[in-house]
C-alpha cells in the first residue's frame, strides 16, 4: 500500500509539472440500483473511496423513492426493495451526508469523478444531488476507467470488459461483491494502477 502512495504521488507531481494548477481529488464512486435510469428507477446503495487516500470512504443506502425495479438488477443487488424502505434513509438526507463527505476529503482540491461504467452510475448521482440539493459537486463530467483503460491499452471496447482486464490492475485478494462500498475500493485500485502504467510509459 506504502509503495501505491508513493506512486500515486509521483503521478501528481507529474500532473504540476505540467502545468497543473489545481489539486484533483478523484473519487471512486459505484451504485446499486432497482433499474437502468433515474427516475423511473431508484438508487439503493452508494459506496465512495477518495482514489488516492483509500482509508476514506463513504456507504449509504436509500429508500426507494417508488415501487418499481427490474428483476435481473434487484438479483444483482440481493435484497429487496422492502428491505431498502425498512432500513434506508431518506434520500435528501443520504445525498447531504454524501455532499458534506465529499467536502470533507475535498478541502481545496477539486472534485473528480471515477467510475466503471461511469455512465451508469453517474446518472443515478447526478440526478439524485439535482433532484434534492439542487446541484453535483462534481460538476457536469467524470472519469470512465473503461475508458481510461482503452485508451491505455489501444485495444477494443469489448477487450475493456472486468474479466479482460490484465491481472496486473487487479487485487486477486478482493472479489466483485456488488456491495456499493466494496466495488468502489476495488474500482479505485484498478485506477491507481492504471495511472501508474500511464506514467511509466511517458
Amino acid at each position: 500500500m506504502e509503495k501505491e502512495h508513493q506512486q500515486t504521488a509521483n503521478c501528481e507531481d507529474g500532473l504540476r509539472a505540467r502545468g497543473g494548477d489545481v489539486r484533483e481529488v478523484y473519487i471512486s464512486v459505484d451504485v446499486e440500483a432497482a433499474g437502468p435510469l433515474p427516475p423511473t428507477y431508484s438508487m439503493l446503495s452508494l459506496g465512495a473511496v477518495a482514489v488516492d487516500d483509500p482509508q476514506a470512504t463513504f456507504y449509504v443506502e436509500f429508500k426507494p423513492v417508488n415501487d418499481k425495479s427490474v428483476p435481473a438488477a434487484m438479483k444483482v443487488v440481493g435484497r429487496t426493495l422492502q428491505d431498502f424502505a425498512r432500513e434506508g434513509r431518506d434520500p435528501k438526507e443520504a445525498m447531504t451526508a454524501f455532499r458534506d463527505w465529499l467536502s470533507s476529503v475535498a478541502k481545496d482540491g477539486k472534485l473528480v469523478f471515477v467510475g466503471f461504467n461511469a455512465m451508469f452510475d453517474w446518472a443515478f448521482v447526478n440526478f439524485y444531488f439535482h433532484q434534492y440539493l439542487g446541484e453535483n459537486p462534481f460538476g457536469i463530467g467524470g472519469i470512465d476507467i473503461k475508458s481510461y483503460y482503452m485508451g491505455l491499452s489501444g485495444g477494443t471496447w469489448e477487450d475493456t470488459r472486468s474479466s479482460r482486464i490484465p491481472k496486473e490492475f487487479k487485487d486477486s485478494s478482493q472479489r466483485h461483491t456488488h456491495n456499493a462500498l466494496d466495488d468502489a475500493i476495488e474500482q479505485a485500485q484498478l485506477f491507481r494502477r492504471m495511472r501508474q502504467k500511464s506514467a511509466e510509459s511517458r
